[in-house]
Formats: structure tokens, C-alpha cells, sequence
């Protein structure tokens, strides 16, 4: 098993160079980041413009600019901003703001989601499977950005009956805050509850759905019958081998809903002023910046494709076959 993994490692790690090249190239196709200088008012002297015109290596060609590139981020200088700042300064900031705001969202999505999706699917058509089955269709059928206004507008609401800002929903901290290490984290705390219920809610409503459909095909499993044929309970049978059968393809759904929706919470991020990864990128291509642009790029490939060698590590957990 050892081997498959580092197999699938080494690939992963080509596809992540691959990808970042694509973007890469694509960036300094499409980019003008002089012209975007030019128009400014008052615009550069002639003198700065020819520096950054040095400093992005734009006289070199597109392959040798991006390996030019590669070798900095491989000494851990992802290069500087169109604005001279430097990347990785930033990168550091932002990958700590996206996993601060959806980690916890996410676990809390899946571990939900799994819970309801497996009640749903073992009380088929009774009242808890048509009101969880109305929860996600409501839920899935809600714009995110509609959704985390309607939870702030309702956070709102409750601020205002108890007579205090109990849930606070802009930003990460109170700006100018000052207090102990304990006060500052509660300041964080009620910065973080209604945004990670807007993730949540949205990924308790995904995977239930997968989860009923992926618990309902195991349930008339003949595996299931010889357990209890043997003795054991039904909510022993069913929790011991048929959740466990039924998570199988559910690994690859929670491993890359994780790294996809790192920096595909751009809508989230906005919406309560959490400036992270896809904030980042949107501000990258809007500015027209070539290395910020790369740099997400790049990480959304680490995110993702890790996120697919940790699907094949839990299908090597949850399936004995293939560990043999």
C-alpha cells in the first residue's frame, strides 16, 4: 500500500506543476500588468516602469519566466505584487484566513451531513427523510451570497432582542481590538459563528444527499443480512459494517470538497469581509497580476490534489482490499 501511495504522490506532484504552468502561461498571454501601471494617475515615471518590467522578467519568454518563477517559489519567494509587495508575506496571511474560515465550516458540514444522510436513508419515507430531503433542496436551491445575508440579517435581529452585539459578522477580529489572550479569542469566536454556519449548511445539505443514496444502496446488502444472521444487532450491523461500506465513495466527495472550496469560497469570504485565498485571486486577476494569480493557482493545486492522495489514503482505510 505504501508504494500505490507514493505512486499516486509523485503523480499528483506533476500534475500540480503542470497545472500551475497552464495558469501560469495563461496569466502572461492574457495580462498587461505595464498597461494597468500606464493608466494610472498621475502615471509611473518611464524609470519605474522599466523596472518592473525587469522585475516581472517580461523581456524573457514564457517558458523561462515561469522556471525563472519556479525557482524562486522552490526557495520560498514566490516573487512580489505588481504593487512591490512581497507574495509570500501575503500567501501566509491569506492561507491562515481561508483555513481559519472554512476548516471548521467543512468538518462541521461533513459530520452533520453524514449523521443526517444516514438517518434519512434508515427511516426511508418517514417525516425526518422528507424534512432533511426539504432542508437540502431549500438549502442547495439558496445562492450562498443569499444565504449568508439572510443569516446575517437574522444575526442581526438577535443582537438587537438581547440589547448586545453577541454575534459580530464582519471581518475576523473588531478593528482596533485590544484585550487579554482569553477576550481576544472570543472576539474571533463571534466573528467566526455565522459564516461558518453559512459554509456548514450548505455542506450538511450536500452530503446528506450523496450519503442517503450511498447508506440506501448498502441497507439491502447481503453482507448486512449474515450479521445479524450471526448475532449481531441491527443498529450494530448497521454501524459497524454498513456505514462503513456506505463512506467508501464518499471519501473522494469529502477530500476534494475540502480543497476545492479553500479558495471556491470567494462569495463567502466577500460577503463577511474575510480577504483569504479567493479574495486573493479575484484581486490578482483584476489588477492583472501574473504571480498572484500563479501563486493561487498553485495552491489550489496542492489543495486539491493532496486532497485527492487523502482520498486514496481513506479508501485504503475504510477498504481492506485495497490495503492488500
Amino acid at each position: 500500500m505504501t508504494g500505490f501511495l507514493l505512486r499516486r504522490l509523485v503523480n499528483y506532484v506533476v500534475l500540480a506543476f503542470v497545472a500551475t504552468f497552464l495558469a501560469f502561461s495563461l496569466a502572461s498571454i492574457t495580462f498587461d500588468p505595464i498597461g494597468v501601471l500606464q493608466q494610472r494617475n498621475p502615471p509611473p515615471p518611464a524609470a519605474t516602469i522599466d523596472a518592473k518590467r525587469h522585475d516581472l522578467h517580461l523581456d524573457q519568454p514564457i517558458p523561462q519566466r515561469f522556471f525563472t518563477w519556479m525557482g524562486g517559489v522552490v526557495q520560498g519567494d514566490f516573487g512580489r505584487t505588481i504593487a512591490d509587495r512581497p507574495i509570500t508575506d501575503e500567501l501566509g496571511r491569506r492561507v491562515g484566513v481561508s483555513l481559519r474560515l472554512f476548516l471548521l465550516g467543512i468538518t462541521i458540514g461533513i459530520l452533520f451531513g453524514v449523521l443526517l444522510g444516514v438517518v434519512s436513508a434508515i427511516r426511508q419515507y418517514k417525516f425526518s427523510d422528507y424534512f432533511a430531503t426539504l432542508f437540502s433542496f431549500v438549502v442547495l436551491s439558496t445562492p450562498v451570497f443569499v444565504l449568508g445575508t439572510v443569516l446575517k440579517l437574522g444575526a442581526q435581529n438577535l443582537n438587537n432582542s438581547i440589547g448586545d452585539n453577541v454575534l459580530l459578522f464582519t471581518g475576523e477580529t473588531t478593528p482596533g481590538f485590544e484585550g487579554s489572550w482569553i477576550a481576544s479569542l472570543l472576539d474571533r469566536v463571534q466573528h467566526l459563528i455565522v459564516p461558518t454556519l453559512t459554509i456548514a449548511l450548505g455542506q450538511i445539505a450536500y452530503y446528506s444527499r450523496y450519503q442517503r443514496s450511498s447508506m440506501l444502496d448498502v441497507l439491502g446488502s447481503d453482507f448486512l443480512r449474515t450479521a445479524q444472521a450471526k448475532g449481531l444487532t441491527r443498529r450494530k450491523a448497521l454501524f459497524k459494517h454498513g456505514l462503513r461500506t456506505a463512506l467508501i465513495p464518499m471519501a473522494t466527495l469529502f477530500a476534494f470538497g475540502f480543497g476545492l472550496l479553500v479558495v471556491g469560497g470567494t462569495f463567502t469570504e466577500r460577503l463577511f469581509s474575510w480577504f483569504g485565498m479567493g479574495d486573493w485571486l479575484i484581486t490578482g486577476i483584476s489588477t492583472q497580476d501574473t504571480n498572484v494569480t500563479a501563486t493561487v493557482t498553485l495552491f489550489v493545486a496542492v489543495c486539491v490534489l493532496f486532497s485527492g492522495w487523502l482520498a486514496d489514503v481513506l479508501y485504503a482505510a475504510l477498504d481492506p482490499r485495497i490495503r492488500i
